[in-house]
């Protein structure tokens, strides 16, 4: 069994999730191994990823996806929506402040990740 179905395979038995920290510990592999781990599943759709505390500290908690679940991370930047999910303003976006909010939050997310 490889890595990733193997990992896969943990995150499915943990029906609520499984905190990433705890993952890679299972794993017997470093968090960095881990994290790429966990991209190419979500970018498989085979697992989500919400950001969580365990401990006092900050991970992600990782759950298994089902056939027919949809991933909502892309609407998602600091944990909030997108502004625009639901809007009905007749705004114009390059004026809209909500928007404005949320994709600066949106960088300064991808920035933490680096």
């Amino acid at each position: 069994m490889g890595i990733e179905e193997e990992a896969l395979s943990l995150i499915r038995k943990h029906h609520d999730g499984v905190y990433q920290n705890e993952l890679w510990k299972d794993l017997d592999i470093d968090s960095r191994k881990c994290s790429r781990l966990i991209s190419r599943l979500m970018k498989e759709g085979k697992v989500i990823r919400e950001p969580a505390v365990a401990n006092g500290s900050r991970t992600y908690l990782i759950k298994a996806t089902t056939p027919d679940e949809k991933s909502y991370e892309l609407m998602l930047a600091a944990g909030m929506f997108s502004p625009c999910t639901g809007c009905r303003l007749a705004c114009h976006p390059e004026h809209c402040e909500a928007l404005t909010e949320w994709i600066l939050r949106l960088v300064k997310e991808k920035q933490n990740q680096v």
